[in-house]
């Protein structure tokens, strides 16, 4: 098999956009919000987002977990996975942040659904203990909280909850034995943690689209 060039995996992952997600003025303006505001360009790739709205309508999520909102780019299309009456549930830990996602959610029309609690997850995460169970869990933060993260996402969770854990292959970086980076080694605990700990069962799979080469694990709370 041949290297892929990378200007032909870039025209491809247009192309799939352009055929299965399409354009949305409300998402649209979410990443031009976030832009506007400083924040960093790392919200998820098009095509994981709607992965993301597929996989909390086929799960038939009522609940949902977010945790690393940014801007508000995969809280809106997790808001739009979800009936009514549902809920996501998104923790931002810069006030910055959580204040932009804000307009861009609300602008979008999912506003009732969301609900931003700001805080480090390690400080907002035991105070959803009493809550009723999520049905899906997406983890988008900091690489190196990623087994704290896992920890919450089995015990906030049920068996059947699907969690998602964005980023696990930072262009191949964490098959990089000579890698030692924080960001890296969080990243291994967490796909170690899946591997051993009896709560999960999991997979990953790599991925390459306008976000570059990187990977998603989804896995099962058991």
């Amino acid at each position: 098999m041949t290297d892929v060039p990378l200007a032909a995996a870039h025209a491809v992952d247009r192309y799939l956009v352009e055929m299965l997600v399409g354009s949305d003025a409300a998402l649209d303006a979410a990443v031009a919000h976030q832009r506007a505001g400083g924040l960093p360009d790392i919200e998820v790739a098009p095509t994981s987002g709607k992965l993301l709205w597929l996989l909390a309508r086929i799960c038939g999520a009522r609940r949902v977990l977010e945790i690393g909102t940014l801007g508000g780019y995969s809280t809106i299309w997790l808001a739009r996975g979800i009936p009514d009456g549902g809920r996501v549930v998104t923790i931002e830990a810069e006030p910055r942040h959580a204040e932009v996602a804000r307009t861009s959610i609300d602008r979008a029309g999912v506003g009732e659904r969301v609900d931003i609690r700001v805080g480090r997850g390690a400080d907002v995460l035991p105070t959803l203990v009493d809550e009723e169970p999520f049905d899906l869990v997406f983890i988008d933060a900091d690489k190196e909280s990623n087994t704290l993260y896992l920890d919450w996402a089995a015990r906030l969770g049920r068996a059947g909850t699907l969690v998602v854990v964005d980023n696990v292959v930072r262009a191949g970086r964490v098959a990089d034995d000579a890698d030692d980076s924080t960001q890296v080694a969080g990243v291994r605990a967490g796909l170690r943690m899946l591997r051993d700990d009896p709560r999960f069962t999991a997979t990953a799979l790599q991925t390459l689209d306008a976000k570059g080469w990187d990977g998603i694990a989804l896995a099962l709370v058991v």
